[in-house]
């Protein structure tokens, strides 16, 4: 059976700095019409990073969206034009103070396929350098650097201290790969 569903009309709704908002009409695979709400979002990065003595390099800010602050790992907005690896190298710059000559990359997915259509691209580091000046966070970001073993990781997903899917991933690939 084909899937794929026809776009007949788009209305955007919104645009704004991160996201797009858009309502398409729809013809299905039956025929009949439907509506989708869809967000467009540029795309992000993710950064796995290990320091030499098996720490996880996290950040602690606010989520808006939750109204709660969280332990993540280092991530952030494509920019456009750039490259999913320039903009990994920055955001781990920016967020945490360290630099690496070696990113790896691990994967990509979707967060959220059923109304957006955001990839997130996964990296990983165990090369870690500090900078010798910090890089300015954007105006509008606060973030709290931390380093955590795996297991207080995994204690922090209990307590939901961490409770984003990227982490949880990050979290469980360092897992399979013989981590601790």
């Amino acid at each position: 059976m084909n899937f794929e569903e026809k776009t007949v009309k788009t209305n955007h709704i919104f645009s704004g700095k991160i996201i797009q908002l858009q309502v398409d009409d729809v013809l299905l695979p039956n025929g009949e019409m439907s509506k989708r709400e869809l967000i467009k979002h540029p795309g992000a990065v993710a950064i796995i990073a290990m320091t030499e003595n098996n720490k996880l390099v996290m950040v602690k800010q606010y989520r808006k969206p939750l109204e709660k602050t969280l332990v993540e790992i280092p991530a952030g907005k494509l920019e456009e034009g750039e490259s999913p690896e320039i903009t990994a190298l920055r955001e781990l710059e920016e967020e945490t103070g360290y630099t690496t000559n070696h990113l790896q990359y691990i994967t990509s997915f979707y967060t959220s396929p059923g109304f957006a259509d955001e990839i997130i691209y996964v990296y990983f580091t165990d090369e870690l350098t500090l900078l010798e000046e910090k890089k300015q966070l954007d105006e509008d970001e606060f973030v709290e650097l931390m380093t955590i073993s795996l297991d207080d990781a995994e204690e922090l997903i209990q307590s939901q201290d961490i409770h984003d899917a990227k982490t949880v991933f990050a979290i469980q690939y360092l897992k399979a790969k013989g981590w601790k």
